[in-house]
């Protein structure tokens, strides 16, 4: 298990076009690629599993508690993203709600577009 941030200010200022905002880029990948948004109310969890691709959680809202195949929790905050190589065990735990985006595929690309 990762974590990374796409905090602002980890991000790239784009001028181009006229433009003024920071471009977190998050991942890349050639493969078709699973997109979801998980909205976990207070106390939600998502049960401890094997990750059937490599998977990358991206928490755009609340916080909550993950863990690979420790049983050591990591608290984790909006801004924070968590990735989980395929077949590695997982879980994702909530007190007070969360929502995060999920992005599933064979081939997720992070280490080289996020700092961790």
């Amino acid at each position: 298990m990762e974590i990374y941030q796409f905090k602002k200010e980890t991000g790239k200022k784009i001028k181009q076009f006229n433009s003024d905002f920071i471009m977190s880029r998050i991942t890349q990948t050639q493969k078709a690629a699973h997109i979801g948004c998980m909205h976990l109310d207070k106390n939600g969890i998502i049960g401890y599993h094997q990750a059937v691709v490599p998977q990358l959680l991206l928490i755009v809202s609340g916080e909550g508690l993950v863990r690979g195949e420790t049983d050591e929790f990591v608290k984790v905050h909006s801004g924070e993203a968590v990735f989980w190589d395929k077949d590695e065990w997982h879980e994702t735990t909530t007190d007070t709600g969360l929502t995060a985006i999920v992005i599933e595929s064979e081939e997720l690309i992070t280490s080289s577009l996020m700092p961790l």
